[in-house]
């Protein structure tokens, strides 16, 4: 007898497709509502962030959450931080660093910006704990998604 997949609480993160357009997307987060869209060049509406960019700001966030939390921990004189993101798809050959040598892969840039009177040697530590946000990790990680039919 096959087992009968686990279905999903009603808590988490639920996505419904949405009437604002052919990729229009609401997603339910606790008590917070979001839409996803693509853009008009896409074939979308615009109606909100595509999936991508909600990957880049759940990095973003995660990256300045953790950097934030760290430097507070240390009392470090962080003011401000602010994270900018860009998504694009490269050739792997062009990527020296990275194992794929074949297709086309994912290329995530981050800049950080530190205000604050830090030393060079808080900078360059705060820069070190940004690796370490988890979302940083889980994206860097092999992932394991498992999907079933409700």
């Amino acid at each position: 007898m096959a087992s009968v997949p686990e279905v999903m609480p009603k808590t988490g993160v639920v996505v419904q497709d949405s009437p604002a357009g052919p990729f229009a997307e609401t997603i339910l987060v606790g008590k917070h509502v979001l839409l996803a869209d693509e853009p008009l060049s896409g074939g979308g509406n615009d109606t909100g962030p595509n999936p991508y960019d909600y990957l880049l700001a759940a990095l973003g966030t995660c990256t300045g959450m953790t950097v934030r939390s760290y430097a507070r921990v240390k009392n470090w004189p962080l003011e401000h931080i602010t994270v900018r993101l860009k998504h694009d798809k490269i050739y792997a050959v062009d990527c020296a660093d990275c194992e794929t040598k074949e297709g086309k892969i994912d290329k995530i840039d981050r800049v950080i910006e530190l205000q604050g009177p830090l030393s060079d040697d808080q900078r360059k530590r705060l820069l070190e704990i940004a690796e370490r946000c988890p979302v940083h990790r889980t994206l860097t990680s092999e992932i394991s998604i498992r999907t079933t039919l409700a």
